[in-house]
């Protein structure tokens, strides 16, 4: 059975949770507004304690439990934000907290979830089969389930951002809110509209993983195939029914990101906010980098910066994909001479053309029959897309055979 908040939830939520999470701050982002064209808001939900948003709903559903059921402990399945929320809130309320999550959790919520005094299980390969095996512990072990974006608390709780928004930017026109489970975009939905209908609200969601947009098309949840993304935060393969009966009334539209985007997303934010957002918290961004809103040209547009907990171990790696999709890094064969002279030639018209040779590796095993020649594949740091193309044009000029990727499809 659908069970749907209301605004006086949502208050109520906000004065319950004022103590125990902070009033993140909603600055305007400058060079933001610069790269999309509109007024950027970013609110810094990644400075909660535990690095996101998810400590909102956390609080508000473990204040809302009985003696008993604080007493005995909560369980729940998370891929990491959520499961960090409960361990936190839990330690200072005094409440055990039982986590499960699958065997693919980045290290770092896993790590910390463990450091907060959490109980951490791993099991499965996906939060459905992790979420499955946490309700067979919560029969056994009389322990009371907390989901993670359909608890009516969990959203309540997610509504007090909205809350604050209005405070903090009064004149808003629109809001651009991740979507995963839907327990934050339905929460703030929520706020927003009961306060000023005319705000415009965007969910954005990854196209790995896009089951709020299945979920319009249907009419109601239903499950989307998971492949993996960067934004494993909103990997959630059916959207909750109780947030989807909210945000279906009052969500104006939804757009989906594809895993460069988001890899871009997060570069740009490290580059130009000096923020490390994970690619959940980054979505927004990535939305407005590749889709066009010629209705919010100079407008003012909140982007909720929802986590900051992406892995150490693979953000490198991110930071680089994100290069490529900006056209700062290219790779690229050629055919060159292998003969004395014939690198120093090559590496030569890079080094004119102002671009910087990061890796290059020959390959002989399966050059041309001529001997003469080498193939060679190399990495070059160039300024943008314009850049790789006239150093491509230079190449051609000077009758090097190359392979170049499609600078659309970088």
């Amino acid at each position: 059975m659908v069970q749907v908040i209301n605004f006086e939830d949502i208050l109520a939520a906000r004065d319950r949770i004022k103590s125990s999470i902070v009033v993140s701050p909603c600055p305007l982002s400058i060079p933001l507004s610069e790269i999309t064209g509109m007024q950027v808001y970013c609110k810094l939900e990644y400075l909660q304690r535990t690095g996101s948003f998810k400590e909102r709903g956390a609080s508000n559903a473990l204040q809302l439990l009985t003696p008993a059921q604080q007493k005995r402990g909560v369980i729940a399945a998370s891929a990491g934000n959520h499961a960090l929320g409960l361990a936190y809130h839990g330690k200072l309320l005094g409440v055990p907290i039982v986590v499960v999550m699958p065997k693919n959790a980045p290290l770092t919520k896993l790590s910390n979830c463990e450091k907060l005094g959490a109980e951490v299980i791993l099991h499965g390969n996906s939060l459905d089969e992790a979420k499955e095996f946490a309700e067979k512990i919560c029969a056994e072990r009389q322990l009371t389930y907390i989901n993670g974006y359909d608890d009516p608390a969990i959203i309540a709780g997610q509504g007090s951002i909205g809350l604050e928004i209005l405070e903090q930017v009064p004149e808003v026109h629109a809001v651009i809110i991740p979507i995963g489970g839907g327990g934050l975009v339905a929460g703030m939905v929520m706020a927003i509209k009961k306060l000023k209908p005319a705000v415009q609200i965007i969910g954005v969601e990854p196209a790995n993983c896009a089951s709020y947009t299945a979920a319009r098309k249907a009419g109601k949840p239903v499950r989307v195939e998971n492949k993996p993304t960067l934004a494993d935060g909103l990997a959630v393969p059916k959207i909750g029914e109780n947030a989807f009966a909210i945000a279906r009334q009052y969500v104006d539209d939804v757009v989906t990101v594809d895993e460069h985007q988001i890899a871009l997303a997060i570069l740009k934010l490290a580059e130009l906010e000096k923020s490390v957002v994970e690619g959940a918290g980054a979505a927004g961004l990535a939305a407005c980098l590749n889709h066009s809103f010629p209705q919010l040209a100079g407008r003012n547009v909140i982007l909720p910066l929802t986590g900051g907990n992406i892995d150490i171990n693979i953000l490198g790696r991110v930071l680089e994909r994100g290069l490529a999709s900006d056209g700062r890094l290219c790779r690229f064969s050629a055919v060159i001479s292998d003969r004395p002279g014939g690198l120093a030639r090559f590496a030569g018209i890079i080094a004119d053309e102002g671009a910087c040779v990061m890796d290059i590796v020959h390959d002989r095993a399966f050059a041309s029959d001529n001997i003469n020649l080498v193939t060679v594949h190399c990495v070059v740091e160039t300024r943008d897309a314009k850049h790789i193309e006239a150093l491509k044009e230079r190449f051609e000029r000077e009758g090097f055979q190359t392979l170049f990727p499609d600078l659309g499809d970088k």
